[in-house]
């Protein structure tokens, strides 16, 4: 708008945005994948070059992927902004140490098509990547993704007799020289049935609860290393990359249902304690949940988005067949982000009715 007499307009009028908060998407891919690097190093120190060997053919397929359907889609390619390199990083992440790397390529492919180019590429998608491929892998090679080893620096003598009462603890061909057994959330599962018979489940049986937290248990190559992971997460709050409320309510809710569940059932007193730092939960709220894309836009909408991942993941955990429940959790969520984020509107500026 420009006054009469005057060289210069008063007023530009512009779409949105009008101010830029100076970070982009690279920077933000840089910043989570520098929060993963203490959980890599506990991945390679408990799990050595079978750790090496899926996290490299997880991102190299994420990357080539993306780039060949962006090139096969006449878009422009991306590959440097490091989106396809994360998402590579964060399924390996989610996958048993022996895991072929062929298997992790797949999976890692299916993420970037199926999850990801297919909806429009990076900022379009309306589920997370990564645990799409973990879920196709999942249900294609069931076998191989519930087959897991015990770290390098685990006691295999004393998993020998928890690896043997697993229905789960069979070795297969890639496996056969490695010791395997179950994840603790398996065997937290045979100690719940335990304890419903009025027994006491026999030592040994599960993992120490210092252990577990430190990552010398079985598991996800990202999953297991507590300190690591919230370290990172802290890092990412600190850089304003992602929302604490996430994680917060996330956490705080699984882990306050186990824990009235555990105390009607008269569980042990730790039962809380090995369900949060079991699994995939603390990766699962720092880096998986927290996707700029696939989470509610308002803080309310992502307080209401972590309490519903928190029960989902309970529900499947405690009443389901499945022993691990954030990956479906996050998946059912992401579809409930438009709805969440349709009736959950911040009040416009200067007052007045929200609308939708």
């Amino acid at each position: 708008m420009k006054q009469p007499g005057s060289p210069e307009p008063l007023l530009i009028i512009s779409s949105s945005p009008h101010l830029h908060c100076g970070s982009t998407v690279s920077a933000a891919m840089r910043d989570v994948l520098l929060a993963l690097a203490p959980t890599l190093a506990a991945a390679v120190y408990y799990f050595g070059t079978d750790a090496l060997n899926v996290i490299a053919a997880s991102c190299a397929a994420a990357v080539l992927a993306e780039a060949l359907c962006q090139k096969a889609m006449r878009r422009p390619v991306t590959i440097t902004d490091g989106s396809a390199l994360l998402t590579g990083l964060l399924l390996a992440f989610c996958l048993p140490p022996q895991l072929a790397p062929g298997l992790a390529a797949f999976g890692a492919a299916c993420a970037i098509i199926i999850g990801k180019q297919v909806f429009g590429g990076l900022g379009a998608n309306i589920f997370n990547p990564a645990h799409i491929g973990r879920a196709i892998l999942l249900a294609s090679f069931p076998a191989q993704m519930t087959t897991w080893s015990l770290p390098l620096t685990a006691d295999a003598s004393a998993a020998v007799t928890a690896a043997t009462t697993s229905a789960t603890t069979s070795a297969t061909p890639a496996a056969a020289d490695a010791v395997t057994t179950a994840t603790p959330l398996a065997l937290l599962r045979q100690a719940e049935h335990l304890w419903q018979a009025g027994t006491m489940p026999p030592d040994g049986l599960l993992p120490d609860l210092t252990a577990l937290f430190m990552g010398n248990t079985a598991g996800s190559l990202g999953e297991t290393c507590v300190p690591a992971l919230v370290l990172g997460g802290f890092y990412l709050i600190w850089r304003q990359v992602i929302d604490w409320r996430i994680p917060l309510f996330y956490i705080a809710t699984t882990g306050l249902i186990c824990a009235l569940y555990g105390l009607f059932n008269n569980y042990s007193p730790a039962f809380a304690l090995y369900h949060i730092c079991s699994g995939g939960l603390i990766i699962g709220a720092f880096f998986m949940a927290t996707d700029w894309v696939t989470s509610p836009v308002t803080q309310k909408g992502r307080i209401i988005f972590a309490v519903g991942l928190g029960l989902i993941t309970d529900l499947i955990r405690l009443r389901g067949g499945y022993i691990e429940g954030v990956c479906y959790s996050i998946l059912i969520m992401n579809m409930l982000t438009p709805l969440i984020d349709r009736y959950i509107v911040n009040t416009p500026f200067g007052g007045g009715k929200r609308h939708a």
